[in-house]
């Protein structure tokens, strides 16, 4: 007996996916990373690669220059011997940092379930292995 599909009752998303917008610019690889650290201001390139570890110089390099042409950030030139480079949010940058805040809430919440599951496994694990008295 086959089940009955139900009506999906979430208001339809419009033609122009708004979401999926939203993902051609946080989709990429360490995109929420540069964002998150750029919100405290203006950094530059080797400050970034510090604060993102891991990171390539390469890969940073493409997603800052990815993250320019979509409007995300702004590249400056700063007036300084030798020149140096300054990446900042743009305006539609800014409007990406409250919802990267939330995903982190929603971050830690998951973290602390998965490490409660962890140690009950674990208690279980040790009741189950427990020599009787």
């Amino acid at each position: 007996m086959s089940l009955k599909i139900r009506k999906n009752r979430a208001v339809a998303l419009p033609p122009a996916c708004p979401v999926g917008e939203c993902m051609v610019m946080l989709g990429g690889a360490w995109a929420p990373n540069i964002i998150w650290y750029l919100s405290g201001g203006p950094r530059r390139f080797s400050e970034l690669k510090i604060d993102i570890p891991g990171i390539s110089a390469k890969v940073l390099s493409t997603r800052l220059k990815d993250m320019e042409e979509k409007g995300a950030i702004e590249r400056r030139i700063m007036p300084t011997s030798p020149p140096s480079v300054e990446y900042r949010l743009s305006e539609l940058g800014q409007e990406f940092v409250p919802a990267i805040h939330a995903i982190v809430e929603v971050g830690y919440k998951l973290k602390l379930r998965r490490e409660a599951k962890l140690a009950e496994d674990a208690a279980v694990q040790s009741a189950e292995h427990a020599v009787p008295a």
